[in-house]
């Protein structure tokens, strides 16, 4: 259920009410004096027209409430969207970063333990320069 229909509930049962208050209002005879006359009460179709400006009314005023509201809300979603991808974005740069010094460190290890293996292969083999070098 939408507020707006919560709200317009209560006029709806209101109108609903005086229209059965008019009928009987209307049924019933009034009493006929000679004397004063009769205090002059709005006909049915008056009652009816400010019944409805008074629901037009709050309708007009929930509305823009809603239109607010609804406004308010995107504006606070937009900015944690904006301040979440910032997070994201930043936190993506620094593991990236992260990863590429650790690929740079393995590559440098690798590399430096397959030079010491060749030297060490480069010695036994007679006739290399790393074998000459480790006779002397």
């Amino acid at each position: 259920m939408t507020t707006s229909f919560i709200r317009t509930v209560p006029v709806v049962l209101a109108l609903a009410l005086a229209s059965i208050g008019v009928s009987a209002v209307a049924q019933t005879a009034a009493p006929a004096t000679a004397t004063a006359p009769a205090p002059a009460e709005p006909t049915t179709t008056e009652k009816v027209k400010e019944a409805g400006k008074d629901a037009v009314d709050a309708t007009k005023s929930t509305t823009k409430k809603a239109v607010n509201a609804t406004e308010r809300g995107t504006k606070k979603a937009w900015d944690a969207t904006k301040r979440t991808t910032k997070k994201a974005t930043n936190a993506t740069k620094n593991v990236a970063v992260k990863t590429g010094d650790a690929v740079e460190t393995a590559g440098h290890k690798t590399a430096d333990g397959m030079r010491s293996t060749g030297k060490a292969i480069g010695e036994k083999v007679p006739g290399t320069a790393e074998h000459e070098a480790a006779k002397k």
